[in-house]
């Protein structure tokens, strides 16, 4: 039975490689990146009346307030499906991940914490002369997990194990954060009944999740008929409340069922791999189902789709890039992302394991300072924020967006060549 669930779950089909290969952090960072790329230098070609054309098309339905852009709807609607995985990923690792455990899952989270509060005073320290732009203060304080795991995967053959745990929970709650910082500071108004009904729905979805999860698990079809419409109506009812709606997204992903204790032996169908259940059918980890047949749309259209849409600045020529780079808000994005990040961090780690908890003992603080520099990279949540603090078309929102774009990019830089020396260096280690 092995044998043969070993043989049915191995990528045989075209399709079946290519979403297998779509689950590797490399190929989603790549595929972020080229997004980002392409919309960058179409946005600055003699072609970028129709970059900017195409990103303002409207589509939706009006009475539902769904009457919207397309870059809109990548921002609203495909991040959603993006942070519905970072919810799932919390929601297991802390129901049966070494997170479970508050004396593991203090540290990582403080360094989350320290790693949004620093940079964000940073940043608004350097806008404090120009109080209209102090709007743009939460632009730094999230980490794109994609982007900054993808790095670490290139760069970390012989990074201890702990290292990716730590970096993948301080990215989810960092960007957590950050999403709660958007519904508290980027909602104007509040519509109570929509948002009421939406917490509602999130509720059934949550309770169906649970009460059918090895229907869900065996039957791939199931969860996109009944999970899918259930998961649209809370995302269309948060929208209306005036809450950002990808906080929908992180709501769902944590009602689904994580299962401690689970076993696996058999495959249930080519697209899932080895699923899991017990004898009783109470093993079945719904959530490990749902992030393993939802990753490949998030990593192969959701995020990088967003990414084209959202990177799209038109920079105006070498003098609109001196003119970003004089800018005060340049100055306090980067700063904030390429220092404030790894010194936020860092002192949180620091204050964590000296009052509270221990350090992981394969860890160095070398090391977590090659994950600070990580953790500088915002890009996709950045750029969202961005969207939300400035008018599209003003000068400070392509400002911001050259910034998000100009800190990611060296702090990725600089995190990959240290990270590059202690790989090294722990490969050495291993060997002797």
């Amino acid at each position: 039975m092995a044998a043969t669930a070993s043989r049915s779950a191995s990528p045989n089909t075209p399709g079946q490689q290519l979403f297998q290969a779509l689950r590797r952090d490399t190929v989603g960072g790549a595929l972020l990146l080229l997004a980002a790329a392409v919309a960058l230098i179409w946005a600055n070609s003699p072609a970028s009346a129709e970059y900017f054309a195409i990103r303002d098309i409207e589509l939706g339905y009006e009475p539902w307030h769904l009457r919207l852009s397309i870059g809109q709807w990548a921002a609203d609607g495909l991040l959603a499906v993006f942070f519905f995985l970072v919810g799932i990923e919390l929601k297991a690792e802390f129901t049966r991940g070494d997170l479970r455990r508050l004396r593991t899952a203090v540290v990582p989270i403080a360094a989350a914490a320290g790693g949004v509060l620093v940079p964000a005073l940073i940043c608004a320290a350097f806008l404090l002369t120009r109080p209209e732009l102090l709007r743009g203060w939460a632009i730094p304080t999230a980490t794109d997990i994609a982007f900054a795991v993808a790095v670490l995967a290139i760069v970390g053959s012989h990074l201890p194990k702990a290292l990716r745990l730590f970096l993948l929970t301080l990215a989810a709650v960092d960007d957590l954060l950050a999403i709660t910082i958007i519904a508290i500071f980027y909602t104007e108004t509040i519509a109570v009944l929509p948002l009421a009904a939406a917490l509602g729905v999130v509720i059934v979805y949550g309770l169906i999740a649970s009460r059918f999860r090895r229907f869900f698990v065996d039957r791939a079809w199931a969860a996109w008929v009944v999970l899918l419409p259930l998961g649209l109506a809370a995302w269309a009812l948060m929208h209306a409340s005036g809450v950002h709606a990808t906080i929908a997204g992180v709501l769902l992903g944590f009602t689904i069922p994580a299962v401690v204790g689970r076993a696996s032996n058999r495959t249930t169908d080519a697209d899932l791999g080895p699923s899991s259940q017990g004898g009783d059918g109470s093993g079945i980890d719904l959530a490990e189902a749902l992030e393993h047949r939802i990753r490949p749309l998030s990593a192969g259209f959701a995020v990088p789709v967003f990414a084209f849409f959202a990177a799209g600045v038109d920079i105006g020529g070498s003098h609109g890039l001196a003119a970003a780079f004089t800018h005060p808000l340049t100055y306090g994005i980067m700063a904030a992302l390429i220092v404030g990040k790894p010194v936020g961090i860092l002192a949180s780690t620091w204050l964590a394991t000296r009052f509270t908890a221990g350090l992981d003992p394969s860890l160095r603080w070398a090391d977590l300072t090659g994950v600070g520099l990580l953790a500088g990279i915002g890009f996709t949540v950045s750029l969202l924020v961005a969207e939300l603090s400035f008018t599209a078309g003003s000068v400070e929102h392509d400002v911001a967006k050259v910034a998000v774009l100009s800190a990611s990019l060296l702090s990725a830089a600089i995190a990959a060549f240290i990270l590059t020396l202690r790989n090294a260096h722990h490969r050495r280690e291993s060997q002797e």
